[in-house]
């Protein structure tokens, strides 16, 4: 059976995530199409669906606009797995401390937008994740702060005492950037269930 990826490409490293997704269903011997969504329609085809960063407020508005965003919230509640990385983690939260962001409410928790700071305070760092055997080379650009977690919300790994990983449900947040690195454990976490072996390609 061929599986089918979305991922939601309004703004971010859409073909990044694209590919870490056909090089974690290959690791797991899994045929996938990837589809690049911008429209609505799309999504309810959908087996896995990614909602990767951007600007927060521009990815609410138009997912709001094309009418995408009620079809990733019934993808939740239908239980099949959603990934949400910087910005997406934004979005899919419950609080994100800004009216501007129309959220998906799918992560209970309060986010703090580029509390990590501006993007000259970008850096990568050895994370700690559950699920992973090894560390994961995360990378943070302007990362959000995840300052509250609900209490049906897995913190997955933290950062100087900080939640930057969570799951709820089928939803995986990320404050980091897991695309940017040739390790596509996060990925396979998301969308495969098992534990990854280190440093998967």
């Amino acid at each position: 059976m061929t599986l089918t990826a979305g991922v939601v490409a309004v703004q971010g490293d859409v073909s990044e995530h694209a590919d870490a997704i056909r090089r974690a269903a290959d690791a797991h011997d899994e045929d996938v199409v990837v589809h690049e969504i911008r429209d609505a329609g799309i999504v309810p085809d959908c087996d896995l669906l990614l909602l990767p960063g951007g600007e927060s407020t521009t990815i609410s508005r138009l997912l709001r606009d094309e009418g995408i965003d009620e079809e990733i919230r019934q993808h939740v509640a239908d239980g099949k797995p959603l990934l949400a990385t910087c910005a997406g983690l934004i979005v899919s939260s419950t609080d994100a401390k800004d009216d501007r962001v129309a959220t998906l409410d799918l992560l209970d928790v309060t986010v703090d937008r580029n509390a990590f700071g501006r993007q000259k305070d970008s850096f990568e760092a050895p994370l700690d994740v559950d699920g992973l055997d090894e560390p994961f080379p995360a990378v943070f650009i302007r990362a959000p702060l995840i300052d509250e977690v609900g209490d049906d919300v897995e913190v997955l790994a933290e950062w100087d005492g900080k939640p930057v990983a969570v799951q709820q449900g089928p939803v995986i947040g990320t404050s980091f950037h897991p695309e940017l690195t040739p390790d596509v454990r996060i990925h396979r976490l998301a969308f495969f269930k098992e534990s990854a072996e280190p440093l998967a390609r």
